[in-house]
């Protein structure tokens, strides 16, 4: 047990530190009159040729001519993007990005600030920062875009003479994918000897056509085919029976996170109050 002298001595270094802190928060109100705000961002990837979405959110203000919006990115000199005064404002927006951005102007008020990409380009990827201004505070946190191609599958049979094959074929992948086959009835079981996969250029000389083929395949089965890169994995599934075949498919985008920042001093405030106790008992 710690002697009244060990208590009264924490107690006081204690009360020393809480009204440290909370003499800071107040010169910090009196220089700025603000604090920092949370910003969070999601991790996202945009489809080369296709609209693209950099997901950034933000605690609201009904004030809407005093939110500022910034949207940068590492290594670009000019802006992104600038949402101000209750619009955009182009001015210092570096020529790569004119023309193609856009907040929800509409859903400022509610706190998104995400921002609409148009015709994203593979150059488009990188780390942003998303920078909020509010009547509350400041606040930013960053993002990181990924861009590539991906595409649905979409499942045929090849009927011939002596047996059935399946064909699975996606228009626009970028890098290059992995294609594997898989079997509800035979799973674990390697396909890659009984199987065919190639890729062709498209016309714009950085997509590809995914074009694979399954031999001998057995009806009353369902089999998938996989394909997938850093981006993105899409799956293409298909049953054919005596009477029917059955397709179904579905896309789903990796390594999707969120990244949040918040003031460090309110970290710091919130982390002594608990040790106050345990300083005491020391």
């Amino acid at each position: 047990m710690a002697s009244l002298g060990q208590i009264i001595f924490w107690s006081i270094i204690s009360i020393i530190i809480i009204l440290a802190g909370a003499i800071a928060l107040i010169i910090g109100f009196g220089i700025s009159g603000k604090h920092s705000i949370t910003v969070t961002t999601f991790t996202s990837a945009g489809n080369i040729g296709e609209d693209g979405i950099l997901s950034c959110t933000f605690e609201p203000d009904i004030k809407l001519n005093g939110i500022v919006i910034q949207w940068q990115k590492e290594g670009v000199v000019g802006l992104v993007h600038e949402f101000k005064e209750g619009k955009d404002n182009p001015s210092d927006q570096d020529k790569m990005f004119r023309g193609r951005t856009a907040v929800f102007a509409d859903q400022v008020i509610v706190g998104n600030a995400s921002l609409r990409l148009k015709k994203v380009q593979l150059t488009d990827a990188g780390t942003y920062k998303c920078h909020i201004t509010t009547t509350k505070g400041k606040g930013n946190a960053n993002l990181e875009y990924k861009t590539g191609a991906f595409s649905m599958p979409e499942m045929n049979v090849e009927y011939n003479a002596s047996s059935e094959n399946l064909r699975c074929e996606a228009p626009r992948w970028f890098p290059q994918p992995t294609v594997v086959w898989a079997s509800q009835v035979n799973q674990g079981a390697n396909f890659s000897e009984v199987s065919n996969t190639s890729f062709e250029l498209n016309s714009e000389n950085v997509t590809m056509k995914v074009v694979s083929v399954l031999y001998n395949v057995n009806i009353n089965n369902t089999y998938s085919c996989m394909i997938e890169n850093n981006i993105a994995k899409a799956t293409g599934d298909i049953k054919v029976t005596d009477s029917e075949i059955k397709r179904r498919s579905h896309l789903q985008l990796l390594n999707s996170k969120a990244s949040s920042c918040v003031s460090s001093f309110f970290a710091i405030i919130w982390v002594l109050l608990p040790l106050s106790p345990y300083l005491m008992l020391k």
